[in-house]
């Protein structure tokens, strides 16, 4: 396998990299990784950290050309490779390509993967780790040319290969996604569906939706929006503006970041568009949607538009459709005529997915981690 991993600046991709390759040979994959930034810097110790991309752009493309054709000639030998690079970049020079297309051709990778991660988080790595001047604004444009760059470059190559977006998240959960995605391709694919901003205050709701969403990443690659929860900024802003202050405070990267009220409702926007586009897209790489619609204490259900609406693209999408439903409230036509099977509790759900051989117990070590081109 050679699968090409791309994300904007500030996701910290080397790091959580390295953690899924540790993860991979635990279960006995053996993974090379290799950083195109860390190798450019070797081949260049002229260069500063952090000033490759102020050098001339001729020389940049000359650097990079040295290191991804030694990538190429390792993916040739390498039982399971990774490159992690970016599609883009946005400098002085404006915006550019991170790659070269001729030689993405001969690397010929099986995967591209995006790594995205919320904006806040994104920040706060960028005011710790890096010097990069940058607003909200510019990290969720940045983040969004990323994505389009990653699945055009992909798209551009070989349209048969798989592009996929996932979130970088914050605990090892993500990890083993991302794992499972790469390297273990008969596991199914789930988009999670479950209420979020309306009942960010409810307890209880919380409660369920968290057990949920993690007894569903025991068995499934899952593309779950909750591990890139941002939606509430805008919401926040307001509550802050109406107190008075000048300022948000949220957590991130288990921390308290104070946020200009003005930075963050200035996306508000371009939050809600996409978060709307990203849910949809998350469900179409996914081989089916599972949604869990909570009961609130009084009986009735937790379910919000845009649960509602991605029932119904998943539907259109000819995606199987699986609905937990556990209020004592009946379910509206709008979720009945687009499920392809209820259940009652989560519980009956799993009963279900076992009975399918959606679920297996005890899963036998992964054969499929070995790449079987003929040119390797």
């Amino acid at each position: 396998m050679i699968i090409v991993v791309t994300g904007m600046v500030g996701i910290d991709k080397k790091s959580y990299l390295e953690k899924a390759c540790q993860l991979a040979a635990a279960r006995g994959k053996e993974v090379l990784l290799c950083n195109v930034g860390d190798r450019m810097y070797a081949e260049a110790p002229d260069i500063p950290r952090g000033k490759i991309l102020d050098i001339p752009m001729k020389r940049l493309s000359s650097l990079r050309r040295s290191i991804f054709k030694d990538i190429i000639a390792k993916a040739r030998k390498a039982p399971n490779l990774i490159v992690n690079t970016h599609a883009t970049f946005r400098w002085r020079h404006g915006l550019f390509p991170a790659v070269d297309f001729d030689q993405m051709r001969e690397l010929n990778a099986d995967m591209y993967v995006c790594l995205i991660d919320g904006v806040v988080a994104l920040h706060c790595r960028l005011i710790e780790e890096h010097s990069v001047e940058h607003s909200l604004k510019d990290l969720i444009v940045w983040r969004e040319e990323e994505i389009i760059g990653t699945e055009m470059l992909c798209k551009g190559i070989n349209e048969k290969i798989p592009f996929y977006c996932l979130a970088r998240g914050s605990d090892e959960a993500t990890m083993e996604m991302f794992c499972r995605l790469v390297f273990e391709p008969s596991i199914k694919k789930a988009y999670l569906s479950f209420p979020m901003t309306a009942v960010s205050d409810m307890e209880n709701v919380q409660k369920d939706i968290n057990e949920f969403r993690k007894l569903m990443k025991r068995w499934f690659v899952c593309f779950d929006p909750g591990d890139l929860e941002e939606a509430y900024l805008p919401q926040k802003a307001r509550r802050a503006r109406d107190e008075g202050l000048d300022y948000v405070e949220v957590t991130a990267l288990e921390r308290q970041v104070r946020l200009n009220l003005g930075d963050v409702l200035q996306i508000e926007r371009d939050i809600n568009s996409q978060t709307y586009a990203r849910d949809f897209m998350l469900i179409d790489q996914s081989d089916m949607i599972v949604s869990l619609v909570p009961s609130l204490d009084d009986g009735r259900a937790a379910i919000s538009s845009g649960v509602e609406r991605e029932l119904q693209h998943a539907h259109e999408a000819a995606k199987d459709v699986y609905v937990i439903w556990t209020a004592k409230q009946n379910p509206s036509v709008f979720v009945t005529q687009t499920a392809t099977k209820m259940f009652n509790s989560v519980p009956e759900a799993v009963e279900f997915f076992k009975s399918r051989k959606y679920i297996q117990e005890s899963r036998p070590p992964s054969t499929e981690f070995q790449r079987t081109k003929n040119n390797v």
